[in-house]
């Protein structure tokens, strides 16, 4: 591996960097994106059992609270759930924002990677091919190793870029799609709980 590094040149070094940092953000996401952890299947149901039966605590909301995604949201809006629809609506759209930002890092890291792996493997490209070239001027083109090795340090960084930004691309496609599910699960969960909590109330003052 190291011997493959140092044909390639320099600019496989920077190559190597992010293709350690794209598997690190691959592997990070996929732990935090689980819908398990993120927006669980029950809790919605759970949360209208206790609010059914007269046993939504403030310490429960406090540990829902404390929890990501879909969990802090539903704590959010039942902090504020006395205070109106509206109150609670916006107080849900606020907890659903700083979510929406956890589910989001790094994925700006991720598409940058994508997008300058390919262009680091087109420079170190150049710069092998202008090695090649200055070993034609000085020596002509009966020195074959230096050739070779020019040519060889263009070849492994292209190949490098593209190995490096193919995976990073797709990932963060697949994550991309990944977090706009969750997203939409979240806001169709928060909103039955506030149609559940507020409806019914406000069909009421409608008719009054």
């Amino acid at each position: 591996m190291l011997a493959f590094i140092q044909t390639g040149g320099f600019f496989m070094w920077p190559l190597m960097a992010c293709s350690i940092l794209t598997l690190a953000i691959i592997l990070e996401r996929f732990w935090t994106l689980r819908k398990a952890s993120v927006a669980p299947q029950g809790l919605l149901s759970e949360v209208m059992t206790r609010l059914r039966d007269d046993r939504m605590t403030l310490d429960y909301i406090r540990s829902m609270q404390s929890k990501a995604g879909l969990s802090s949201i539903f704590a959010a809006g039942l902090l504020n759930s006395k205070h109106g629809r509206s109150a609670m609506k916006e107080s849900v759209q606020d907890a659903a924002s700083h979510v929406i930002h956890e589910l989001e890092r790094f994925m700006n890291t991720l598409g940058t990677i994508a997008a300058i792996a390919p262009l680091l493997g087109l420079l170190g490209t150049v710069v092998g091919m202008i090695k090649v070239f200055a070993v034609l001027m000085e020596n002509g083109a009966g020195n074959t190793a230096l050739l070779a090795g020019g040519i060889s340090e263009a070849l492994l960084t292209t190949a490098a870029g593209l190995g490096v930004a193919i995976p990073a691309l797709i990932f963060h496609r697949f994550f991309s799609r990944r977090i706009d599910v969750l997203v939409v699960t979240m806001e169709q969960q928060s909103s039955k709980l506030i149609d559940a909590l507020h409806g019914e109330r406000d069909k009421s003052g409608v008719a009054q």
